[in-house]
């Protein structure tokens, strides 16, 4: 059986987490027109950074980008579209999110343009071929991600980035 190593990387980088402690939990079943804005205006300005389009908010994603946070997993998913994943300490927001997936690109090899564990985040934020996201934030109960309540941030991108044999053509140097 012959697997192509792009698409398996793609697959295995798929969630973009944040969690951290929250004091009370609520549910949104559609984002908020602020978060949206948030969130393209944060991946924006990053991308521009890069030499990368603006993405637009995908209301197609959003559903499937919103179960999966549901899910409280503190992983990447195997669904299409991408999803990055991101987590740790205290982090409740999307710009600290972000901030720490952009943090990644001190790390990220131009001279050796492939995938890393390391560098995936950055990586799939900044990847020009990427046109639209979704992102959705959820709170999740103790004992789910960690042993308190946390809140749980995942975003969903499409086309989906990270492809073997593409980073030098998508992964600009910061302008």
């Amino acid at each position: 059986m012959h697997l192509n190593l792009g698409v398996i990387v793609s697959a295995v980088l798929a969630t973009l987490v944040v969690a951290v402690p929250v004091e009370e939990l609520e549910e949104r079943a559609e984002p908020t027109a602020e978060f949206t804005t948030e969130a393209l205006r944060l991946h924006n300005r990053y991308r521009a950074q890069y030499g990368a389009e603006p993405l637009t908010w995908s209301d197609d994603l959003y559903p499937a980008t919103l179960e999966w946070a549901n899910t409280c997993k503190f992983q990447h998913s195997q669904a299409g579209g991408k999803y990055v994943r991101w987590g740790g300490g205290n982090f409740g927001t999307l710009d600290q999110a972000m901030k720490s997936w952009m943090g990644e690109a001190a790390k990220y090899n131009y001279a050796n343009p492939v995938f890393s564990g390391a560098t995936g985040h950055f990586t799939q934020v900044v990847w020009k071929n990427t046109t639209q996201v979704a992102c959705a934030m959820v709170d999740c109960r103790a004992g789910t991600i960690f042993s308190m309540a946390s809140k749980y941030t995942v975003c969903r991108y499409t086309p989906p980035g990270n492809y073997q044999g593409q980073f030098s053509q998508n992964v600009g140097r910061r302008v």
